[in-house]
């Protein structure tokens, strides 16, 4: 896994993404509260902005953090798989 600027897909330098050697691209949530809905939301606009960019990126979430079975369930039906740190 490799660290990715995010000012390439127009996304605020907070932001960390990661490219694994296939090309798919990790948005990194790396905390201990709970992923929930209103940040499901900002994975999911981060997501939009990346594919305005280019479109053939598969996103996903990467975090150590619980997540909420109800955001997991909407990142689910917008394409964008949860994984596991």
């Amino acid at each position: 896994m490799q660290p990715i600027d995010p000012k390439t897909y127009n996304l605020p330098p907070r932001t960390k993404l990661l490219q694994d050697n296939a090309g798919s691209l990790f948005v990194l949530i790396d905390r201990k509260s709970r992923i929930v809905m209103k940040d499901g939301h900002r994975v999911v606009k981060i997501a939009e902005d990346i594919k305005k960019v280019n479109q053939n990126k598969n996103v996903s979430l990467l975090t150590s953090a619980p997540v909420c079975s109800k955001t997991k369930k909407f990142l689910l039906t917008c394409s964008i798989p949860v994984l596991v740190l």
